[in-house]
């Protein structure tokens, strides 16, 4: 990845060059779109535009959610209580289709650049960058599917325009949308074109190398396709969005649990996990937080896809408490609490003879202390209250930075770091998350059930030792060998836990609200609420009403391009 950011920089000072001299550029220097054909770090330029702005788990969506709130008005605040509508869109993806435009335009020039002046090489530099070019296009298309594809006022399932070529400043872009399986299988057929080029990891071993390239000399193949290359997009990524495609597709606000379409993401996954080592290769460590790097390297076994490590505060400048200089942003409702189950693996109820109503975070999943910032919890030994006496940290003490819930996020920022009085701070080490295993692994526990139920295997896993593996890796449930998942026997609880789970292992990270969309349940979204401590118990509070009609589950096209184009349908009820 870091080549990724080293082109992109070259390409900058090259763009920024002609724009600093205050004297009139030469004819001969207005090279203009030919430079395209002629310097292919200009042209790489173009596909490098692909890898920008892709969607990550700093969206804080949740806010918008029964998961969290935000402790100032904003736009996800607007959605949730009723104000979204075709032009307030704050989770419109709409404008992922200028990367679209870019990898386009690369795809019309890449051949008439010369790469390498190795034919051989020149070639594979080409087939190489044609497959993430067209992998790319898919995957936006898929994030714009995601949040856009939906039913029109007759009731049809329609997918979004598909973009698969270059169009000019003066091209007509008024082009209508296609129907969602149409989509669907669009956008699998460049995931399968990609895959003729791509190898499934950027490691340079020849066992992974497409077959089209098993007479290509070892020192040629792994000069283009080695570890240098590391942090594009990989056969492994591509294969994980197609597992995601067909879960969309098979979701019950989609294609309403079409057996075809979790049966492909079952296969795709199978095979996927169990080159991670199947239930056994669940990270044993999991991704409890996003700055803590093992062994002083950079990488997680954990994450499959990710952007460069950067160094930065602004999370924690955001979403710390007052008391520690922050802003106390996203604040978790009490409704997620009570989503973490008992320590031995039952429900959260106030009726189970470990309850303590004083103590109400004592016996509890060990997910809920590392995530979420209770009354009485601490960020690396700063025990923070939000209760009666609790300072700048007491709900509602401050506007604008103390919590309204009653809590605040733990799980993405740095317990470690420190925000001084004058504004200054340390920094850690981040990085923006696109792919990680345990969605994918959440994933397929969701197909295997759908179609078999709780014990379907796939490929040797099935749901229950899929979620077996993830509570005991967060210790839940071990001192009674987890009886309350032993005791499901019915597809429909073992999709309510496996639900859960994805809810607790995946909070904050932007998941929630496409999760609730495709199982066609956001319309039905509970109030948010928060617990206050009152000196001996805890107070249940009224935070913020959740407001979404019942054309919720499918995203407005923004208002202004269906004004400007007559050729697009809006979804039902914008």
């Amino acid at each position: 990845m870091n080549n990724i950011f080293k082109y992109t920089a070259i390409v900058l000072v090259l763009l920024s060059a002609g724009a600093c001299t205050m004297f009139e550029p030469l004819d001969e220097n207005l090279l203009g779109e030919d430079r395209l054909n002629i310097d292919p770090v200009f042209a790489e330029g173009l596909l490098l535009n692909g890898y920008d702005e892709m969607p990550n788990q700093y969206s804080f969506s949740d806010v918008a959610t029964d998961d969290a709130v935000n402790n100032v008005v904003n736009n996800y605040t607007r959605m949730a209580t009723g104000e979204w509508n075709s032009q307030n869109t704050p989770t419109s993806r709409w404008g992922q289709y200028e990367q679209i435009l870019y990898v386009n335009n690369f795809l019309d020039v890449i051949d008439n650049v010369f790469w390498k002046r190795d034919t051989i090489t020149n070639q594979l530099f080409k087939e190489r960058m044609r497959g993430e070019a067209i992998a790319l296009r898919a995957i936006r298309h898929f994030w714009i599917l995601q949040e856009h594809g939906g039913k029109n006022n007759s009731g049809e399932l329609l997918g979004i325009p598909y973009i698969s070529e270059l169009l000019s400043f003066d091209a007509d872009f008024n082009i209508p949308r296609l129907g969602f399986q149409e989509t669907v299988n669009r956008i699998n057929t460049d995931l399968e074109e990609a895959l003729e080029y791509l190898p499934m990891d950027w490691d340079g071993d020849l066992a992974k190398r497409p077959s089209r390239y098993n007479d290509i000399d070892a020192e040629r193949y792994q000069f283009v396709f080695g570890s240098s290359q590391d942090g594009r997009v990989s056969g492994r990524i591509i294969k994980a969005i197609q597992a995601k495609l067909n879960i969309l597709a098979a979701s019950p606000a989609f294609l309403n649990g079409s057996g075809d379409n979790y049966q492909i993401a079952a296969n795709i996954l199978g095979g996927l996990l169990n080159d991670n080592g199947g239930v056994v290769g669940l990270d044993p460590n999991g991704l409890t937080n996003f700055y803590d790097f093992p062994n002083g390297t950079r990488n997680f076994p954990e994450v499959l896809w990710r952007e460069n490590v950067y160094s930065s505060a602004w999370v924690e400048e955001a979403n710390f408490p007052p008391s520690l200089n922050g802003d106390g942003a996203v604040n978790p409702t009490q409704n997620l609490v009570d989503a973490f189950p008992m320590l031995d693996g039952t429900p959260f109820s106030t009726s189970h003879p470990d309850y303590d109503a004083a103590n109400p975070y004592t016996n509890r999943d060990p997910r809920l202390a590392l995530y979420i910032l209770y009354n009485g919890n601490d960020l690396n030994g700063r025990v923070i209250n939000t209760g009666v006496g609790g300072g700048s940290d007491e709900v509602d003490k401050v506007q604008g930075k103390s919590t309204r819930s009653g809590f605040y996020m733990k799980k993405l920022v740095a317990p470690g770091l420190v925000i001084s009085n004058d504004g200054s701070t340390t920094t850690t080490e981040k990085m923006s998350i696109y792919l990680r295993y345990t969605d994918l692994y959440l994933l397929l526990a969701e197909a295997a059930n759908e179609l078999g139920g709780p014990d379907n295997m796939v490929d040797g896993m099935s749901a229950r030792t899929i979620i077996g593996a993830i509570r005991s890796r967060a210790g839940v449930g071990l001192s009674n060998g987890d009886a309350y998942l032993s005791s499901i026997t019915s597809k429909a609880d073992m999709r309510e836990l496996i639900r859960n789970e994805r809810r607790l292992e995946l909070c904050f990270e932007g998941y929630r609200m496409y999760d609730l969309r495709r199982w066609g349940i956001l319309d039905n979204t509970p109030n948010a609420k928060g617990a206050k401590y009152n000196g001996a118990n805890y107070t249940i509070l009224n935070v913020e009403s959740r407001i979404y009609g019942d054309n919720a589950n499918y995203g407005p096209i923004p208002q202004n391009e269906i004004v400007k184009f007559n050729k697009l349908e809006q979804n039902q009820g914008w």
